[in-house]
């Protein structure tokens, strides 16, 4: 029976409609900047592109921080132990900070080496918006840290409502800034940058505003009066920085494989630019099952409540298929008209679309055993083999095959996504044999 368990199909759905919405929005929101860049033009489009795929390194970064968190006091809550919750969720809002502005500093200072380093063959022009854009996103570091640190605070207490909402504002905030200062005062890139810097800062002031309600069940106080607890932070670490190594190589991976389509030349990159804002808006609720899994699973071993654990997995990777495809099949279909209206040129809109469709098939087949299963098993504790597998996966199929079909057989972006799909398979094979296996249960907290 149904309520046996310890969620019900009313309270997954409120778990996870929000947090969905907030990925899809948020996506949505990333196509609709590159829809007014790239209205500026290919290089501007490019030039942002470039500078994301260094971005999205740092900010998987600060994901991987808030996913400890989530990890610890879910299990927290589970047990029912609010005190030691609220400790450790004061914690994770310490690591976040220091790493952020860490990260911020470096940036700042090695800005203009790391661009070179990377993408030194790249126009002139397209340098140049590259280097406007990273200068103002370095300075949202902070900002963006401890919105991903406060919004998987409220999700590890069930609470993903409220950070759906800050999320839409940011995200009109954002798009709204966009059109006024890129087309309003002709700002450019520059505009780009400012408003989506605005934004973040936004995000971030707001959730840590929230978070001080004592009527919460995680709820901190007296920010300034956060002290560093070693055992806590190694606890927190101990979930976080195999998560943040697996995204870490995830995303050198993503900027290997940028470094052989930057020789593509414009066209390419800005096709193989809107191809992955596309593949980024299509996985979204894919990623929303994911990230409510691991509250879920959280709670329930928390609870001492293995068999919920494993029943809720299984549930969530049948959800994850038929949200990937519906998704799939939406993306494909506004597609065509989100091309034209971002000002695309034929060329590269045409092999946009291309690579799209083929995504579009694959995708629903493979994504959600080689996703969804991982975030299970990170809930449960098992974070170093989905960290060796995934970096296994990425950089000997991913990135190798992609870097070949491109730079060796000439089969140009395309490339990048053949060795995409390789990777979702041989992993998700992996994953299913690990979680079948049950080995994946660990101890998280005591």
């Amino acid at each position: 029976m149904e309520d046996k368990h310890i969620f019900s199909n009313r309270k997954l759905f409120l778990l996870l409609i929000p947090i969905i919405a907030e990925q899809f929005l948020n996506s949505l929101m990333g196509m609709a900047d590159s829809m007014m860049v790239s209205n500026v033009g290919a290089a501007a489009l490019s030039g942002v592109s470039l500078v994301d795929s260094i971005n999205n390194l740092v900010v998987q970064a600060f994901n991987a921080m808030a996913t400890g968190g989530v990890i610890i006091c879910s299990t927290y809550i589970g047990q029912k132990d609010r005190e030691r919750a609220r400790d450790s969720a004061r914690q994770v809002l310490l690591v976040s900070t220091c790493i952020s502005v860490t990260m911020m500093i470096l940036g700042l200072i090695f800005r203009m080496q790391l661009l070179r380093l990377i993408f030194g063959t790249v126009d002139a022009d397209v340098m140049e918006a590259a280097g406007i854009y990273f200068l103002l996103t370095i300075l949202s570091y902070p900002g963006v840290a401890l919105a991903a640190a406060g919004s998987a605070i409220f999700r590890a207490q069930s609470n993903t409502r409220l950070p759906m909402n800050i999320a839409i504002a940011s995200n009109i905030l954002n798009v709204a800034g966009n059109a006024l200062l890129i087309w309003g005062f002709g700002l450019g890139v520059y505009g780009a940058a400012l408003a989506t810097l605005i934004s973040r800062i936004f995000s971030a002031i707001v959730l840590l505003a929230f978070l001080r309600n004592d009527k919460l069940e995680i709820f901190v106080k007296d920010y300034h009066k956060i002290r560093p607890d070693g055992g806590k932070i190694k606890r927190i670490l101990a979930m976080g920085i195999p998560n943040g190594i697996e995204n870490s190589m995830f995303q050198f991976g993503k900027l290997a494989i940028q470094s052989s389509v930057s020789l593509l030349g414009t066209a390419a990159i800005a096709a193989q630019s809107m191809t992955n804002i596309f593949e980024n808006v299509n996985g979204v609720a894919g990623i929303g099952v994911g990230i409510g899994l691991m509250t879920i699973v959280g709670q329930c071993l928390g609870a001492g409540r293995k068999d919920e654990a494993i029943y809720y997995t299984k549930k969530m990777i049948g959800w994850g298929y038929i949200a990937i495809l519906v998704s799939c099949l939406f993306t494909y279909a506004i597609a065509g008209p989100v091309t034209i209206l971002a000002g695309m040129a034929p060329e590269s809109r045409k092999l946009c679309l291309f690579m799209l469709g083929w995504i579009t098939i694959v995708k629903p087949l493979l994504w959600s055993p080689s996703f969804i299963t991982p975030y299970a098993m990170r809930a449960a504790g098992d974070v170093k083999f989905s960290m060796i597998v995934a970096t296994l996966t990425m950089w000997l199929l991913r990135v190798t095959l992609a870097t070949f079909l491109i730079r060796v057989v000439g089969l140009g972006a395309m490339g990048v996504w053949i060795g995409m799909f390789a990777d979702w398979g041989v992993r998700g094979i992996i994953f299913t044999i690990r979680f079948k296996s049950n080995k994946w249960i660990h101890k998280v907290v005591s």
